[in-house]
């Protein structure tokens, strides 16, 4: 027999649409950022991404080194498609038999990888792709709900979601998902939205009138636009209280609603309602903690200043949250805690023992950068070390990877020398001078 006519090898046969292919992050941080993100999307019937939910866990275990959780995960997926579509087969299992293929072979099980690649096999000859140049829309929805997740940008999502939804344009839940990824992708930008974008979310709303993450994103960008929506906020807070709290609830989304809008206050007032509500969940603690961090680190002038019984219960909260998200996912709510403690009378050792805590660990490049940047604006700001400052924020430069940290820390840089005040700005100049900020990053 000719090399032509041999029989396709596993390794080739494995070379499919799934998890194991798409060239995901597979860096420890991100996949722990990604896990907890996950855990706190909730699990509660009805959910129409639960299938995809624990097939991405499945993925994300396997990669943190536990193969039981892997294969418990991919298994509660196989599952949750099922009685969600009310089907034993269909095309929505095509990643979920794939991830288990390659879960079995990487396992040393290739007879049970075989069977897998068979179904996979079988259900693409069932269920063709209405587009024979494209992925089927179930495969293309799931890879868009994937790169949700991992995709900075959200572009290769939203394009996957539009792929989806042109073959299968009556599924209302990929529409909505789209719209969000494209609106959340223009959220650090103070452009406004793009005329199709709004378009596209106003018939959203339309289609999906009871998605309250959809509805709070809505009124967000109008609230940046400096629309009055305070009474609609207030509706919508009351809907969101009845539904099971999750990080799909819009929640936080309509805390950020009430920051735009200068009322923090309100904003803790209802985190501490859904607290109150959830006592054990750990997903309220965390938003709470983050109305108080806003509370106490970005006041203005006309409020009064964070009482200590304010200032103690941030701090309690943050402490929690930290516990309750270990590991790197923890790195921010730290350096929170540590800002937080630079504010109070009687604490502010505290923050600087933080800080060299944070400053002896063995971080990532792009956790470094955080670290170094906030380190650079709490010397400059709470210790009152400028020069100090100057020398992390010329640190976080060096750090040659791309990021809003690098860009702050750079634009700070040439801040200081454009002033001409401080005796480094030579160095400063130089340093500037020498840094390929246009380097492949």
């Amino acid at each position: 027999m000719s090399a032509a006519q041999d029989p396709p090898t596993l390794e080739s046969r494995l070379n499919l649409e799934c998890h194991f292919t798409w060239g995901l992050d597979s860096r420890r941080s991100c996949l722990i950022r990604s896990r907890y993100m996950l855990e706190d999307i909730g699990t509660e019937e009805g959910n129409l991404w639960l299938g995809h939910i624990y097939n991405l866990q499945g993925f994300i275990w396997y990669q943190l080194g536990d193969k039981e959780e892997a294969r418990r995960f991919l298994s509660k997926a196989t599952e949750a498609f099922r009685q969600l579509k009310n089907m034993y087969q269909g095309p929505w299992l095509v990643v979920n038999f794939g991830n288990l293929a390659w879960l079995h072979h990487l396992l040393g099980e290739d007879k049970q990888s075989q069977d897998y690649l068979s179904k996979v096999d079988a259900l693409l000859r069932e269920h063709p792709s209405p587009s024979q140049d494209e992925l089927h829309p179930e495969i293309c929805a799931e890879k868009a709900w994937t790169l949700t997740m991992f995709d900075k940008d959200k572009k290769h999502a939203a394009d996957y979601f539009q792929k989806a939804v042109e073959m299968q344009p009556d599924t209302v839940h990929w529409r909505t998902s789209r719209v969000i990824g494209r609106v959340n992708a223009h959220k650090h930008s103070d452009k406004d939205l793009d005329q199709d974008i709004w378009k596209e979310m106003r018939e959203a709303r339309e289609r999906d009138p009871d998605n309250t993450y959809l509805a709070a994103l809505e009124l967000l960008i109008r609230a940046k636009r400096g629309d009055q929506v305070k009474d609609e906020a207030h509706k919508l807070e009351e809907k969101i209280l009845l539904n099971p709290v999750s990080s799909y609830s819009g929640i936080s989304v309509l805390l950020n609603v009430y920051r735009q809008l200068s009322d923090i206050d309100q904003a803790i007032d209802l985190a501490e309602r859904v607290l109150r509500n959830h006592p054990t969940n750990r997903y309220p603690k965390r938003c709470a903690a983050l109305c108080y961090k806003w509370r106490i680190l970005s006041f203005r002038d006309s409020r009064p200043n964070p009482s200590k019984g304010m200032m103690e219960r941030a701090i309690s909260l943050q402490e929690q949250v930290i516990a309750l998200y270990p590991d790197r996912c923890s790195l921010r709510k730290r350096i929170d805690l540590a800002n937080i403690c630079a504010k109070t009378s009687g604490d502010p050792p505290r923050a600087y023992q933080i800080y060299q805590e944070l400053l002896t660990l063995d971080l990532e490049p792009a956790d470094m950068q955080l670290v170094y940047n906030s380190y650079a604006k709490y010397l400059n700001f709470e210790r009152r070390e400028p020069n100090k400052s100057i020398t992390y924020h010329m640190k976080t430069a060096e750090i040659p990877l791309k990021s809003y940290y690098r860009q702050n820390s750079i634009r700070e840089l040439k801040r200081i020398r454009k002033r001409g005040k401080n005796w480094r700005c030579g160095e400063i100049q130089k340093f500037l001078e020498t840094l390929q900020e246009d380097q492949p990053e």
